[in-house]
């Protein structure tokens, strides 16, 4: 057991699991939260307890806005009818393997997590099936079993070969389809040319093919989980604490000071948008190479819907939909999103009784999702591919939500966005959530930088 002190700047996913995980090894953990709220990103707001002013400064907290609404989001608040709704403040799916990690972390059972799982279904014409069949599956085998039962030693040789590359090499029928709409959805970036195949199918085997999951009553449901963890454990979390400055001496980190107030700690671990560390950290403390990769880090963006209906027929409920739209006119070419009807069950807690949430998202570039023109276009996308499901949809829609979103992820997953490794050039100074380089994405890239992070700091 360590009676070292650490910090966490930031009460993410990535910085709660952190949290925990540090607590259960007997570290003394504090962290700290600028917003008034835990989960950074990652939460789903209780609409009920939000005005229409609050919500908006809230969006552009986290580079967020609502360029559509129907009605105008204003007349939403106006008339309560957001009240008994909770809403992510982006699309969040966790991929299948990684509810094993939470389940080891919070040393609880599975089941224990109220958590929905979904396979992952496409639109057929006139009717919907399994994205990939059972027969397409044995055909794809041993392609599949071959690149996902490779070692890291291949994965690594194949980490500069593009997904654009292996389509050539490996993409007839039904292969292609699935090289082109996997690795997008597992990397949020549309443009095969920078999507590294190595880093695909990495990723890939963490998720273990095991489809997707989203948790009961939303994403708070497991940050609370987390925090209550850390807190049982001992551990401090403060909020409306903001770290204005990681202190550093001697190219070692020695604390914070928050508020003004300076505190002393063993370990400080920064769970922010890593393009930021050098806002609250001495750049001069840093190998210039460094700061200048960082510097020139960029994100992923999306349009998301959130649609709301009083009637859906119950053969779509709990069921995840992907689709690629083909000359999309954004970069890549080709865009892919999906249409989740998992949370549309009435165990998601997400609506209130009587009424169904379905949340969708389609992957653009941060820049696509600041350009009102594109943003038009990928609205009729999504609302076209609504439509193919449901194609009466607007006779039982109450309402829609479309936040554009220019930070989905910290970093893109892509050949030439180099993500910084969770051990900093700085003594005692750590890095995680989704921004550092571990398998997964979103979600998943933070839980497992935290359990990496775990075994890299001794007690």
């Amino acid at each position: 057991m360590s009676n070292k002190n650490v910090c966490i700047v930031g009460a993410g996913i990535g910085g709660l699991t952190a949290g925990a995980l540090l607590s259960k090894k007997g570290f003394n953990v504090t962290i700290f939260e600028k917003e008034s709220l835990i989960g950074g990103r990652a939460i789903s707001l209780d609409m009920s307890s939000l005005t229409f002013e609050e919500y908006k400064k809230l969006l552009k907290r986290f580079n967020i806005t609502i360029p559509f609404s129907e009605p105008p989001l204003e007349t939403l608040f106006q008339k309560n009818i957001l009240h008994g709704y909770q809403l992510d403040l982006g699309y969040h799916l966790i991929g299948g393997g990684i509810i094993y990690n939470f389940s080891n972390v919070l040393s609880i059972p599975k089941n224990h997590l109220n958590i929905l799982e979904s396979k992952l279904y496409e639109q057929k014409n006139s009717h919907f099936d399994f994205f990939v069949t059972n027969i397409e599956k044995v055909k794809m085998l041993p392609r599949i079993l071959q690149l996902l039962l490779s070692g890291e030693k291949t994965m690594k040789k194949l980490d500069g070969i593009t997904i654009t590359e292996t389509v050539k090499k490996y993409g007839t029928g039904k292969m292609k389809v699935v090289l082109e709409v996997n690795s997008r959805l597992i990397t949020t970036v549309n443009n095969l040319d920078k999507i590294s195949t190595g880093e695909v199918f990495r990723t890939q085997k963490d998720m273990k093919l095991r489809g997707v999951r989203y948790p009961k009553n939303g994403l708070s449901n497991i940050t609370q989980k987390l925090a209550n963890f850390i807190e049982k454990n001992g551990g401090k979390i403060h909020l409306n604490s903001k770290v204005e400055k990681i202190i550093i001496e001697n190219k070692k980190a020695k604390g914070v000071i928050v508020n003004g107030k300076e505190s002393l700690f063993d370990i400080v671990i920064a769970n922010i948008i890593v393009q930021n560390l050098f806002k609250i950290a001495d750049e001069k403390q840093f190998p210039k190479n460094y700061v200048n990769n960082i510097k020139t880090l960029y994100g992923t963006g999306s349009l998301c819907a959130y649609y709301s209906f009083n009637k859906i027929q119950p053969e779509l409920l709990g069921k995840t939909f992907i689709f690629i739209e083909r000359d999309a006119g954004i970069d890549g070419k080709d865009a892919v999103g999906m249409i989740d009807f998992m949370v549309a069950s009435p165990e998601s807690g997400l609506a209130p009784k009587s009424q169904h949430l379905v949340q969708s998202y389609i992957i653009c570039t941060p820049e696509e999702a600041k350009n009102k023109k594109i943003l038009e276009n990928l609205k009729k996308v999504l609302d076209k591919n609504l439509e193919r499901i449901i194609p009466d949809y607007h006779s039982n829609l109450n309402w829609a939500i479309y936040p554009a979103i220019w930070h989905l992820d910290g970093v893109a997953k892509t050949i030439d966005n180099e993500k910084p490794e969770i051990k900093s050039p700085i003594k005692n100074l750590y890095l995680v959530g989704d921004c550092v380089r571990v398998p997964g994405i979103g979600i998943n890239c933070a839980i497992n930088s935290a359990q990496t992070l775990k075994d890299i700091i001794k007690s």
